[in-house]
């Protein structure tokens, strides 16, 4: 059974795993690195304008990656979102704490 499941593979084969992590530096600091996370999720904001004018122009662009690319902004928006709002959270109760 445990063979069963870690064959199981979530990302795709052709996934960059260095992709998955901001490309910082060992002593950059928080605001670096959500700084660098910001600057990627413009990036694949951007890609996915794009490739949806691509295909809006009709210059035969492939809608199927189009598609795709407005998923991964779409993902990484909602990521960031959740981070933001966990930020947020912990904020709020650092400041609810009596010193």
């Amino acid at each position: 059974m445990n063979d069963a499941v870690s064959s199981v593979r979530i990302l795709p084969a052709d996934a960059d795993s260095s992709a998955l992590a901001p490309a910082t530096s060992p002593g950059s600091g928080f605001g670096d690195i959500l700084q660098s996370v910001l600057d990627d999720m413009n990036q694949l904001q951007g890609d996915a304008e794009t490739k949806v004018a691509g295909v809006l122009s009709g210059n035969g662009a492939d809608v199927h990656s189009a598609l795709i690319a407005v998923e991964k902004a779409d993902l990484s928006f909602e990521l960031m979102m959740q981070v933001r709002n966990k930020i947020v959270s912990a904020y709020e109760e650092i400041s609810r704490m009596q010193f």
